[in-house]
């Protein structure tokens, strides 16, 4: 399947796997209450457990996030990379993606073919390819059959790094889950405190 078919399908309300910087990820359009609670579905995951989204670059998640100077410094220092970046929703994104938080994670992830797919789909769904409580899947191959049943296209980018991004509010200063990079982005915080 190509980039073009998973972006069809995002705009139909389907799901699509695909490969991040980290591991395989599970998208639905990020802005449709329906694909995103296909994806809590096929996740089996907790509707209160918020997901956060991704787009092809900081310019793009701008639309979708209010931020001040000191967040937007730091995603344009970080982004793309494995780092997600929490900050103040716009109502464009519903409360279904964020549990009725006002804060969602934004994900810009460092892979050529995960930016060539969000440049065409928009604002996705990133959040791991696996039944909660599983483990996630660093190839195509690996992920769960219940997952791959959910999606309608399966984008294969070969094995991915694995780990887990470094999620951060910079705005408050907070490291809310230390991943990859988070000696780098403590330094930076602590930099600018």
């Amino acid at each position: 399947m190509s980039v073009a078919d998973a972006a069809s399908a995002i705009e139909r309300g389907e799901l699509v796997v695909y490969p991040t910087d980290t591991v395989y990820g599970l998208a639905g359009d990020a802005t449709d209450e329906g694909a995103i609670e296909r994806v809590f579905a096929a996740k089996g995951r907790d509707r209160s457990n918020p997901l956060s989204f991704a787009v092809a670059d900081v310019d793009t998640a701008l639309d979708y996030v209010r931020v001040g100077e000191r967040e937007e410094a730091f995603m344009r220092e970080f982004l793309p990379g494995r780092v997600t970046v929490v900050c103040e929703k716009r109502d464009v994104l519903p409360d279904a993606l964020t549990g009725g938080r006002e804060r969602v994670g934004v994900r810009v992830p460092d892979h050529d073919l995960a930016l060539e797919f969000l440049d065409a789909a928009g604002a996705v769904t990133a959040t791991s390819a696996n039944r909660s409580g599983r483990s996630n899947a660093r190839r195509a191959s690996d992920v769960d059959p219940e997952i791959r049943k959910a999606a309608s296209v399966v984008l294969d980018g070969g094995e991915t790094p694995g780990g887990e991004s470094t999620v951060v509010d910079p705005g408050e200063g907070v490291v809310h889950r230390a991943g990859a990079d988070a000696d780098r982005v403590e330094a930076w915080l602590e930099e600018r405190a």
